[in-house]
């Protein structure tokens, strides 16, 4: 599969004031896509400039991840002159232009009647925590959601914490969304618009839109914990003779059929159906017969080598996959062949690492990928490319402490 270097978004300028994982993975996801996302950034780095993973040396993996392909330009905003510039670059003229992305609390001068006084065909996009304006990040609002209460073991009562920041990634993609609904309706209208975008409004959306609060409305009582099982059909965790784990479901009846026939389990899955009234043709029964299915079927993986068990459910067709750490993931990524969405990116201060490029492909091809800057590295460009400052005029903005460039 070959890589395009085609830019869907090219000629959009997005200024992105942004931190943690929301707002930036939204510019990230609109620069994949070839707009030209200039960071504004506090001289020193914002508070998630060193945040975990680090590489040897201290330098964040996580913030070079996620502001791949960005421009930065390094602004003190505490002084009067540092904030005039960031509203400037904010509301600079262009009809690709005038859009930003920020998660800023109390910054009344960065407030949207402030910057679309400026111009008027501003689109704002402001990330928050709740509405009511109180913080939050996502492992908040998923305990507040109710989401570690049903995930884990039955055997535990304490919450179990997802790893992913799954909402938060879920809100950076929303508000890209709200961005490119913004700008199709300026070109149609040639109105601006503020939009707000709550994370806390984006897990609840989730869990309804699931039906899982409308499921706890009926129920009156929390969902079961099932540990690895799959809640409402039949999905779970198997073990080969060779201490391979492998997550195994049968989702459609299909695949449910696939799986009976590979395991030679179709007699016994009648008997038990037979002996309990229940059809395992429908996923409702198989989910409720779940640990009994489960044990007719473990000793034939028990019983084989992965080797085995992986051809012969590919040959079935069986829904399956085997559990992976990260280190293998990052080895067969770095042994294969043929194009992916992972590449390797030379990192500014951190060297050859793998990154991601943009999930979309077009017309079958990735896009390129392209390495975060450094902190500040395009201060001086973007004073000059975007307010047409002179030379003198950016040398006294570094000389007096407003500006400062790559670290």
């Amino acid at each position: 599969m070959a890589v395009v270097s085609a830019r869907p978004l090219g000629g959009l300028r997005i200024v992105e004031c942004a931190s943690f994982v929301a707002g930036p993975s939204c510019g990230m996801a609109l620069g994949q896509l070839g707009a030209d996302v200039i960071r504004v950034d506090p001289i020193g780095g914002g508070a998630d400039y060193h945040r975990w993973p680090i590489a040897a040396n201290g330098s964040s993996l996580y913030w070079a991840a996620l502001n791949k392909g960005k421009r930065s330009a390094a602004v003190d905003l505490r002084t009067e002159r540092g904030r005039e510039l960031l509203m400037a670059l904010v509301t600079a003229p262009g009809p690709e232009a005038g859009v930003f992305v920020d998660n800023s609390v109390g910054r009344r001068w960065l407030s949207y009647p402030a910057l679309a006084a400026r111009r008027a065909d501003l689109i704002h996009v402001r990330v928050q925590g709740h509405t009511d304006g109180r913080p939050a990040v996502d492992y908040t609002v998923n305990a507040e959601v109710g989401v570690p209460l049903i995930t884990g073991s039955e055997e535990t009562a304490a919450p179990v914490n997802q790893v992913v920041p799954a909402w938060d990634l879920v809100t950076g993609m929303t508000a890209a969304t709200g961005v490119l609904a913004a700008l199709h309706e300026r070109t149609a209208t040639g109105r601006g618009a503020y939009l707000e975008l709550a994370l806390a409004d984006v897990a609840l959306a989730g869990v309804a839109n699931l039906g899982w609060l409308a499921e706890a409305e009926l129920r009156g009582a929390e969902r079961p914990r099932h540990g690895n099982h799959l809640y409402g059909s039949f999905g779970v965790d198997f073990r080969t003779h060779d201490g391979e784990r492998i997550m195994v479901v049968a989702l459609t009846a299909g695949q449910w059929q696939a799986l009976r026939t590979v395991t030679g389990t179709g007699e016994v899955l009648t008997a038990l159906e037979q002996a309990t009234g229940a059809d395992f043709s429908r996923e409702t029964d198989r989910y409720q017969m779940r640990e009994a299915i489960a044990a007719i079927l473990r000793p034939w993986f028990a019983a084989r080598e992965f080797s085995e068990v992986r051809n012969r459910l590919d040959a079935a067709r069986v829904l399956w996959a085997r559990y992976r750490g990260m280190v293998e993931v990052v080895a067969a990524h770095r042994a294969g062949c043929g194009e992916s969405v992972l590449t390797s990116v030379d990192q500014p201060g951190i060297g050859p690492t793998i990154a991601a490029r943009s999930p979309l492909r077009w017309a079958g091809c990735y896009l390129e990928a392209f390495p975060a800057p450094a902190l500040g590295q395009h201060t001086e460009e973007v004073l000059a490319e975007v307010l047409g400052l002179g030379q003198a005029e950016i040398g006294a903005l570094y000389d007096d402490g407003v500006v400062a460039g790559p670290c």
